[in-house]
C-alpha cells in the first residue's frame, strides 16, 4: 500500500510524516513555497518528542504522480479545494482507488463518491500546525491524535480495517467504525468555532458564548434535517486520554485550521463547508442560522482582505448580528 497525501499541510503533513517513519511508502502532494521547501530541504516534522527531517517524494499535482493499483488517495486539502483535486484525480487514478477524506466538514465524501466507488470518511482529532514552508508540527505525544474511519456512507470493509491498522502502526489511535458520519457531524459542531477563533483569537473573552450560539443553531438544523450525530457524551468518552498536549520547541500552539489560514495569509478559509454547511441545511429545512451566516461572511472577508487573526472583538461580532 502506498499512501498519497494530497495536501501535505498541518494534518496531511503530520500523517504522511508519521506513516513514513513507521516504514510505509508515502508520496506527498504540495504546492507553492511548501512544495519548494520540501523538495529542497525535506519535510520537517516537529513534535514534543523532537524534530526530524524526512526526505519524501513530493509532486505539485495529482496528475504528476504515477498512480498504480494499491495506492490510497488521502485527501487532506480543505473543503473548498476538494472539487479541484477530485476532477484531475479521477482522470489519472484507477477507478477502484480508495479515497480517504482526512478532512473537516461532511461534504467531501459525497463529492468523492460521485467519481470513486470506494470512499472513506475520517473523524480527525489531531492538533497540528503548519505556518512555515516545509514544516509541520504535531502538538500531542506520545499519541499525536485520533483518526477513526469508516466506509462512506456507512459500513466497514477489509480496506477500512487495513487503513486503520496502518494508521495505528504510525502511532495514531484509529478504529474502523460503521457509522463514521455520526462522528463527522459531531466534529462539524466543534469546527463551527473555527471562524470565531480566527476572527477574534483563540483566547478572547466572550468567544465561548458566541460559540454556544453557533452550536445551538446547528443543533436545531441537524434535528430538523433528521441527521444522526454522535452525542457530546460519546465524543467526550472517545477523547478521554487521547491527547496529551505538550510544548514544542520553537512552535507555540496557536489556533486551528482557519486561524492558521489567516496567519499564513492564504486568502481563503473553509468556512463555507463548516458554518456554511449549517447555513445550507438551515435554508433547506426552514431553520434560521444568522450567527453561522455572519461568521461565514466575516471570516471569508477577513481571508480575502488578508486581515490578521484576532482583529475582531466578540462584542463587535455580536453588534453585527441581526
Amino acid at each position: 500500500m502506498r499512501w498519497v497525501i494530497v495536501g501535505a499541510g498541518a494534518v496531511g503533513g503530520v500523517v504522511g510524516g508519521r506513516l513514513a517513519v513507521a516504514g510505509h511508502e508515502v508520496v506527498l502532494v504540495a504546492r507553492g513555497a511548501h512544495l519548494e521547501a520540501i523538495r529542497r530541504d525535506g519535510l520537517a516534522l516537529h513534535s514534543p518528542e523532537g524534530q526530524r527531517t524526512l526526505r519524501l517524494p513530493v509532486v505539485a499535482a495529482v496528475t504528476e504522480h504515477e498512480w498504480r493499483p494499491g495506492d490510497v488517495a488521502v485527501l487532506a486539502v480543505k473543503g473548498m479545494d476538494t472539487p479541484d483535486v477530485l476532477r484531475p484525480l479521477a482522470a489519472v487514478a484507477p477507478a477502484e482507488t480508495p479515497v480517504l477524506c482526512l478532512q473537516n466538514g461532511v461534504a467531501n465524501e459525497r463529492a468523492a463518491l460521485r467519481l470513486f466507488p470506494n470512499v472513506y470518511g475520517v473523524h480527525v482529532v489531531l492538533p497540528a500546525t503548519h505556518l512555515a514552508p516545509g514544516v509541520v508540527v504535531a502538538h500531542s505525544a506520545p499519541t499525536p491524535g485520533g483518526l477513526d474511519l469508516g466506509r462512506y456512507p456507512g459500513g466497514v470493509d477489509d480496506t477500512a480495517e487495513t487503513l486503520a491498522a496502518g494508521l495505528r502502526a504510525a502511532g495514531f489511535s484509529a478504529e474502523a467504525l460503521p457509522d463514521i458520519m455520526r462522528w463527522k457531524y459531531a466534529k462539524l459542531l466543534m469546527n463551527l468555532g473555527n471562524a470565531l477563533q480566527a476572527l477574534c483569537g483563540p483566547d478572547a473573552d466572550g468567544v465561548d458564548a458566541i460559540d454556544a450560539l453557533l452550536r445551538a443553531e446547528a443543533t436545531e438544523v441537524l434535528r430538523a434535517a433528521g441527521i444522526d450525530v454522535a452525542s457530546s457524551q460519546e465524543d467526550a468518552q472517545r477523547r478521554t486520554g487521547l491527547l496529551n498536549l505538550q510544548p514544542v520547541e520553537g512552535t507555540p500552539r496557536g489556533g486551528g485550521s482557519s486561524w492558521q489560514s489567516l496567519a499564513r495569509g492564504t486568502g481563503t478559509v473553509e468556512a463555507d463547508y463548516l458554518n456554511g454547511e449549517i447555513v445550507l441545511l438551515g435554508r433547506l429545512h426552514g431553520v434560521p442560522t444568522p450567527a453561522n451566516e455572519l461568521a461565514r461572511q466575516l471570516v471569508n472577508r477577513a481571508a480575502r482582505d488578508h486581515i490578521r487573526p484576532g482583529a475582531l472583538t466578540p462584542e463587535a461580532f455580536l453588534a453585527l448580528l441581526p
